[in-house]
């Protein structure tokens, strides 16, 4: 039996402002945009070639905006990854890789060059390079 973890729920204060950011900004498919009466409302987005994709909206989750800490993005490229947040408008730091567990500048090995941002409420993102196909 497989188990897939394919939505993971973002809380978000402001919905069209989140929507926004993660499909205009960062680049994520919108893939359903729907009021369920009219307390809920679900707004589900896809990273490009992601099977799993986040949903934002209202009478989603108890979670406080901002409190999801530590989601992942894993990407080919680095640098073309933080150069596509920037052209996006997103306050994206340099690349950094960990250090004996601190962030140092620039790339590291293998699965140890990342970029961070944050989404308008604080919910904080991780870009993380895999190696090269060999």
């Amino acid at each position: 039996m497989d188990w897939r973890l394919e939505v993971v729920v973002v809380p978000v204060a402001d919905v069209d402002r989140a929507k926004h950011f993660y499909a205009e900004q960062v680049g994520f498919a919108v893939d359903t945009d729907t009021r369920i009466g009219e307390q809920a409302r679900v707004v589900q987005l896809t990273p490009p070639g992601s099977a799993c994709s986040i949903i934002i909206g209202t009478g989603m989750s108890e979670s406080q905006p901002g409190s999801m800490q530590g989601l992942q993005l894993v990407v080919d490229d680095i640098d073309a990854a933080r150069a596509a947040l920037v052209a996006g408008g997103v306050e994206v730091g340099p690349v950094q890789h960990f250090d004996d567990g601190v962030r140092a500048e620039g790339k590291g090995g293998d699965w140890n060059s990342f970029v961070f941002f944050s989404d308008p409420d604080g919910n904080g993102w991780a870009v993380q390079e895999r190696p090269a196909a060999g």
